[in-house]
C-alpha cells in the first residue's frame, strides 16, 4: 500500500490511527468496496464502479456519498499524493452505526477509506483449484460486493497454499459461479459464455465491458451456466477483474482443459484495450497533478 490514504474528505497519512474499534461496519464488514485500474492518473470506468457500489449499498443499507463527482475529485487527488498514475485503488464505504454494538460520540453515518497499490503482474496463465458450494446464488445479497470478504480471503489462501493461483467457486448447484476476485468465461468456437449472476457471482466491471461495452468481429458474448465438464469442451477459458484484464486460465483441478484456440482470447483483449485507451483519451482532462 503507498504512504497516503483517502480520509473521508482528506489525504491522510497511512501511519495516522483515526478509526474506531466500535465501528459497526469495520467488526462486521457491513460496508461496500471497488477496486479500480488507474491508468495514466484516470480512474477507468469509474462511472460503472460507482454504479455498482450504489446499487450494492441500497441493498445493504449503507450510506453513500451524495456526490459521484465529488468522490471522483477525491480519489484523484489521493492518486495525485501518491504519485500513483498507473496503480490500483482500492475505496470503500464502512456504516459507522447500527445494532447494539456501535460506539458512543461517532458523528458520521459512513467512513469512506480509499488507498492506492501498484499494480500486480499476474503472469501469463492461471491455474484454479476448484470449491464446491461457495456461493448461494438464491440469496438475496448474491452478487453484491461488501467488504465481508473473509471468506474470499480464507479460500484464495488455502488455494495459493495447494500450488494453485486462485480458485473457481461452484454455486448451490455445482455450477461455475466466479473466483475469488474475478469472473470466468468460457470459449466455445467464436462464441463465448460467462455464468449468469443467478449464479451468485460478483457482475465485474471488466465482465460488463466485454457483455455490453466492445465488439470484436464475429465474437459474440452471452451468459449461459456452465458446469465443470463442459469446460472441458472449451476451447479456451479465462478470467477477468479491473487488475488482470483478460487473463488465459491454463489449468483447473481436476478438470482436463484442451486450450486449442487462444485467438480469440487475444482477440477480445485487444478490443478491450482499445476501448480502455479510448475511455483514457476522453477522461484525461481529470488527471490532478501532486
Amino acid at each position: 500500500m503507498h504512504r497516503c490514504l483517502l480520509y473521508n474528505e482528506e489525504v491522510r497519512d497511512s501511519s495516522e490511527r483515526f478509526l474506531s474499534p466500535g465501528q459497526v461496519g469495520l467488526l462486521n464488514g457491513w460496508g461496500v468496496f471497488s477496486t479500480l485500474h488507474v491508468a495514466n492518473g484516470v480512474l477507468f470506468a469509474y462511472e460503472r464502479h460507482w454504479r455498482r457500489m450504489m446499487r450494492d449499498a441500497q441493498r445493504m443499507n449503507v450510506p453513500m456519498p451524495p456526490s459521484a463527482e465529488d468522490l471522483r475529485a477525491s480519489l484523484l487527488r489521493l492518486v495525485a499524493a501518491n504519485h500513483a498514475e498507473n496503480s490500483t485503488l482500492r475505496v470503500a464505504i464502512v456504516r459507522n452505526t447500527g445494532g447494539a454494538w456501535d460506539a458512543p460520540g461517532l458523528t458520521r453515518p459512513y467512513d469512506l477509506i480509499a488507498f492506492t497499490k501498484d499494480l500486480v503482474s499476474w503472469g501469463a496463465h492461471a491455474r484454479l483449484a476448484l470449491k464446491p458450494n461457495a456461493r448461494y446464488g438464491a440469496s438475496e445479497f448474491a452478487g453484491a460486493k461488501i467488504t465481508a470478504w473473509s471468506h474470499n480471503l480464507t479460500w484464495y489462501e488455502q488455494s495459493r497454499q495447494r500450488g494453485y493461483d486462485e480458485v473457481v467457486l461452484l454455486d448451490e448447484h455445482g455450477r461455475i459461479s466466479e473466483c475469488t476476485s474475478a469472473n470466468l468465461f468460457a470459449v466455445f468456437g467464436e462464441t463465448v459464455f460467462t455464468p449468469p449472476l443467478d449464479s451468485g457471482c460478483l457482475p465485474g466491471i471488466t465482465r460488463e465491458i466485454l457483455l455490453e461495452a466492445v465488439t470484436a468481429p464475429g465474437i459474440s458474448i452471452a451468459e449461459r451456466h456452465l458446469s465443470p465438464a463442459e469446460l472441458e469442451q472449451a476451447d479456451a477459458v479465462f478470467m477477468t477483474s479491473s487488475t488482470r484484464e483478460l487473463l488465459p486460465v491454463a489449468e483447473i483441478e481436476s478438470l482436463r482443459l484442451r486450450r486449442t484456440n487462444s485467438t480469440v482470447v487475444a482477440r477480445l483483449l485487444t478490443v478491450f484495450r482499445e476501448h480502455r485507451a479510448q475511455y483514457i483519451h476522453q477522461n484525461s482532462t481529470e488527471v490532478v497533478t501532486g
